[in-house]
């Protein structure tokens, strides 16, 4: 079987990022609760901020990072009552986020708190 190159980079990319947006970061722990409800369903900021019992404006910066990081996509951009849904990429990638989440979840049971 041939190594896709390209794919192993992507993986390695992803892999990068998750670790440092869920385990080598302050919020870490609700941007994997955000992540996922989304695994889940798609929700809008205000379904999210519900879902996961953090405040709007907390889910809304929560998302914005995850956006920016290629994690999340929405239908309407930031605006009031987009839908947020996993990028094809994370959903690719899930089982890799379940892995890092894994290992980390047990040192996290801080996890309740808003960040």
């Amino acid at each position: 079987m041939a190594i896709n190159h390209r794919q192993a980079s992507v993986n390695g990319t992803m892999r990068m990022i998750l670790w440092w947006l869920i385990a080598g970061s302050k919020g870490g722990v609700n941007r994997a609760r955000i992540i996922m409800a989304l695994h889940d369903r798609p929700f809008n900021a205000h379904q999210l901020s519900e879902r996961v019992g953090l405040d709007y404006k907390t889910v809304r910066h929560h998302l914005k990072l995850l956006s920016e990081n290629g994690i999340v996509e929405s239908n309407a951009g930031e605006r009031y009552g987009a839908m947020y849904f996993l990028s094809n990429n994370m959903e690719g990638s899930y089982d890799l986020f379940t892995d890092i989440w894994n290992k980390i979840k047990d040192k996290s049971d801080e996890g309740k708190g808003e960040e």
